[in-house]
């Protein structure tokens, strides 16, 4: 976590909501890859600033990308509540933890403690075949490797430190909007 700032909801996302015909959910999520920092409203005012992790390839709505999709999306389901940070996760189910791991498989990036997938909202852009962010297993998640933290170095999706995931988890709901800026 970082310090507080920013304190009212940008506008533009409050205008992509309403070009969506989306209400504005109490709870938003807004993740800019340039700053590697995520900022959660509540009511549409500042609860909280994450540093996190993106895609190392550049951002990318595109299939086999590997980029971090941009624009307009919701948290479509909420997997991993009540599990001990550091659980790992493969195909979204928990499997074993990272003090499990060999000096070898520390090396890969493993999904961690909690997931928030993502669904896109942008027919052509970031839903739809060869681009759909939830087809592609976009998530918000834990990971093993809390020091890349600050920097690109996802495949794809946005990392944050086991901590900040249960903590960020525990105070949205599926719905919620995540807006993720490039």
């Amino acid at each position: 976590m970082t310090n507080v700032t920013e304190t009212n909801l940008p506008r533009w996302i409050q205008s992509r909501c309403q070009d969506l015909s989306q209400e504005i959910p109490q709870d938003i999520l807004w993740v800019s890859i340039p700053e590697q920092r995520l900022r959660h409203y509540h009511n549409q005012d500042l609860e909280n600033v994450y540093t996190i992790s993106t895609s190392k390839a550049p951002p990318s709505c595109i299939e086999n990308s590997f980029g971090t999709p941009t624009g307009m999306h919701i948290v479509a389901d909420k997997i991993g509540e009540g599990a001990n940070a550091g659980t790992i996760f493969e195909s979204r189910v928990p499997t074993r933890h990272v003090s499990d791991l060999s000096p070898d498989e520390q090396r890969k990036n493993y999904v961690t403690t909690r997931i928030m997938r993502m669904r896109g909202l942008e027919p052509g852009h970031n839903a739809g075949p060869g681009r759909d962010t939830y087809d592609r297993y976009v998530y918000i998640h834990g990971t093993n490797h809390p020091e890349r933290i600050g920097k690109p170095f996802s495949g794809g999706c946005v990392e944050l430190k086991d901590s900040d995931v249960i903590l960020l988890f525990s105070k949205i709901d599926t719905g919620a909007i995540v807006a993720i800026s490039a």
